[in-house]
């Protein structure tokens, strides 16, 4: 599984480099603090394959990286996705780069 760091995920969104960011975390918890994004919960990834496209980066993001990791895991199991990146540490990683 690829994984990207903090500070290298800060860099490219910087440099407008094209990906999307999908936060797989529940909505209070975008709510209190996010990166952008679009906010697809674990529970309803299934159901929302269709905003998940093949054919760019994209970045999923959790709390901890533990979440994404699992979606990822699934995502990659079941509908053979290769373009899915999680980001190390999530955003408590995040939060330490400001």
């Amino acid at each position: 599984m690829e994984s990207i760091e903090p500070i290298t995920l800060k860099n490219m969104m910087s440099n407008n480099v094209e990906l999307l960011l999908i936060d797989v975390r529940e909505q209070h918890e975008h709510d209190a603090f996010n990166i952008g994004g679009t906010l697809i919960p674990m529970g309803e990834i299934f159901d929302r394959l269709h905003e998940i496209p093949s054919d760019k980066k994209v970045i999923l993001y959790c709390q901890k990286g533990i979440r994404s990791v699992i979606a990822i895991q699934r995502l990659q199991q079941r509908h053979r996705y290769n373009n899915l990146i999680n980001l190390t540490g999530g955003m408590d990683a995040w939060k330490k780069l400001c």
